[in-house]
């Protein structure tokens, strides 16, 4: 059996699908940008993702849609910071979605306990703030499809020889980031064929343009279905945690998804 420990939880992974919400507390992301950008507005979202289901609260303070603006990392801090102080008393466990060490170690402090890096744990800094805290990882790729495998095996050797548990480590193979279409509808299909054994994995189509693709290219916030039917075939090949905006909506799903897995495996078919 292989688990992902969460802070004071642990997630047995392949009995059930876990489910990140996201929280965006910034003024241009892709697809809810502004939305949540007041505290009041975050507050509120952060208790209805625990409230609909979601195992962990994902806040990020930067937006990393194409063509993204990168901010500092004293303003990424002053944007996520009130909402971690707000949030203390919710039983969710709290992921810091930022690539900045700086924002990362005060996200700790305040409570947090996975860092979410979509740079990969590139700066050596991140991967020591890890191994110091014992905060979860979850590693992201950005690299095209024929190098994730060998980018994410030299990034698991490097938090295990720094210390880093194997059950605190999680995989993303970076969907929308770096890839084709054609190789995000690979990943989608069969994740766990590019991404190192013995650790969880994540997926986060939510929203992005591979949903939109087949769709009309409909606006972000009217992705959700396409997000599902993404997320759905996502959990069959494999995928632990999937990463969304509308949880109450990807709950259900993961749920129905769990559940004719479960049938499959009992019986041998659907």
């Amino acid at each position: 059996m292989a688990w992902f420990y969460v802070g004071e939880k642990r997630f047995l992974l392949k009995k059930r699908t876990y489910i990140m919400g996201i929280l965006n507390v910034t003024p241009d992301s892709f697809s809810d940008g502004g939305e949540y950008s007041a505290l009041d507005k975050a507050i509120e979202r952060a208790r209805k993702i625990e409230e609909e289901g979601a195992d962990i609260l994902d806040i990020g303070g930067q937006s990393t849609r194409p063509g993204y603006k990168i901010i500092s990392q004293e303003e990424e801090w002053a944007r996520v910071k009130p909402v971690l102080f707000s949030i203390k008393k919710l039983a969710i466990p709290i992921s810091i979605d930022t690539f900045y060490p700086y924002v990362a170690e005060r996200a700790l402090d305040m409570g947090a306990v996975v860092i979410n890096d979509v740079s990969g744990f590139g700066d050596k800094n991140m991967v020591k703030l890890a191994a110091k805290t014992g905060a979860s990882c979850v590693v992201m790729s950005n690299s095209s499809l024929n190098e994730v495998f060998e980018n994410l095996e030299d990034k698991k050797h490097e938090l295990l020889q720094n210390g880093v548990e194997i059950e605190k480590i999680c995989f993303d193979p970076g969907v929308g980031f770096g890839k084709t279409h054609s190789e995000n509808l690979q990943i989608l299909e069969s994740s766990v064929d590019f991404v190192p054994r013995g650790a969880a994995v994540l997926i986060g189509a939510s929203r992005k343009r591979v949903t939109a693709k087949a769709c009309d290219n409909l606006p972000p916030k009217e992705r959700s279905a396409a997000t599902i039917a993404a997320h759905t075939l996502a959990i069959a090949g494999g995928a632990d945690i999937i990463r969304v905006h509308d949880v109450k909506e990807g709950v259900q799903a993961a749920k129905m998804a769990d559940e004719i897995l479960k049938n499959r495996n009992v019986t041998g078919t659907v």
